[in-house]
């Protein structure tokens, strides 16, 4: 049971391991890829970030791109992993390729940023949107860009959301974004894996923390999901409904799912949808989260995860671009 509870966890969250504003003097240029590394003001110091610009372009858009949940960094590698997919470093190339900028980051507690974590207890969902704020705020003010957009995939959708909500950006795109709070996809994700005393015991917890209420007596099979120090967290994170958000949103909105996501189903992605009608829906067939042609057996999508050999779907290439340009 502890191992099916562990590929639960993994796939469920990866919950947590959880500036100056001077562009670094060191500019490498890869080709026609001019690269440059940014410390941008945040809550408690700088949050480095990474902004790959296409040469020759006096005026282009930029796609501020969101990692999901966990410790996935800016690749979209999950730090610890046996292997990377680099998922959201080929999105950044191609996206480049076409003449779109890009600007990726580490999350707080995470590979470039870890010094802006301290205690776990202290995270909250907010403090991730207040850094997708500050970043739209400082690319706003660089006059090489165009238009502002936000690329969200998985946690990153939902991040990406109530940013959108709180700072002008021109589109949104949700990449693998839950339609629904995350306390039912979590008690959705679980069902069947746990024995029944524990599905108990974590249906009860989950309903205390909806309330914003900490639960201090946590079984330990539990305890890496609920330990206290993450829960001020997961009770942030259960107060957001995505179809509430998405539906205030009067932008261009993209909305793309995999038939192979084995994390986040399409089923989340027409919740979305629903939820605003002007949305555009785009389904990938044989898609799967990291964004790859991947199969539809656990075993078998799980192992792309940690394969950098896989490119990145090119029907999702095809269609952020045009969406982006349009």
């Amino acid at each position: 049971m502890k191992k099916t509870l562990t590929e639960g966890i993994l796939l469920i969250m990866s919950l947590l391991i959880i500036a100056c504003s001077n562009q670094s003097e060191e500019q490498l240029k890869n080709g026609t890829i001019e690269k440059n590394t940014l410390s941008i003001p945040v809550e408690n110091g700088t949050l480095t970030a990474v902004l790959d610009i296409p040469e020759g372009t006096d005026s282009l858009p930029i796609a501020i791109i969101i990692a999901g949940s966990g410790p996935t960094d800016k690749d979209g590698n999950t730090v610890g992993a046996n292997g990377k997919n680099n998922s959201l470093k080929m999105l950044s190339d191609t996206l480049n390729e076409r003449g779109i900028a890009t600007l990726r980051y580490d999350k707080r507690g995470v590979g470039d940023n870890t010094d802006l974590f301290n205690k776990e207890e202290d995270l909250t969902i907010e403090s991730y949107v207040n850094d997708v704020v500050a970043i739209v705020h400082y690319i706003q003010k660089d006059s090489r860009f165009a238009s502002v957009n936000i690329i969200g995939h998985s946690e990153g959708s939902l991040i990406g959301m109530i940013a959108a909500q709180e700072v002008a950006v021109d589109k949104f795109i949700s990449l693998a974004g839950v339609g629904q709070s995350a306390d039912k996809l979590l008690l959705e994700q679980l069902d069947g894996q746990l024995p029944p005393k524990l599905m108990d015991e974590t249906k009860n917890i989950l309903n205390q923390l909806k309330q914003g209420k900490q639960v201090t007596d946590v079984s330990q099979e539990l305890n890496v999901l609920f330990r206290p120090s993450v829960q001020p967290y997961l009770i942030s994170w259960f107060t957001y409904n995505p179809v509430d958000i998405i539906s205030s949103l009067n932008i261009p909105l993209l909305i793309v799912n995999g038939t192979n996501d084995i994390q986040v189903t399409e089923k989340e992605a027409h919740l979305l949808k629903e939820a605003n009608p002007q949305a555009e829906l785009f389904i990938i067939e044989g898609m799967n989260h990291i964004l790859k042609q991947a199969p539809p057996d656990r075993t078998g999508n799980l192992a792309t995860y940690t394969n950098a050999n896989l490119p990145l779907d090119e029907e999702l290439s095809t269609k952020l671009v045009q969406f982006i340009l349009k």
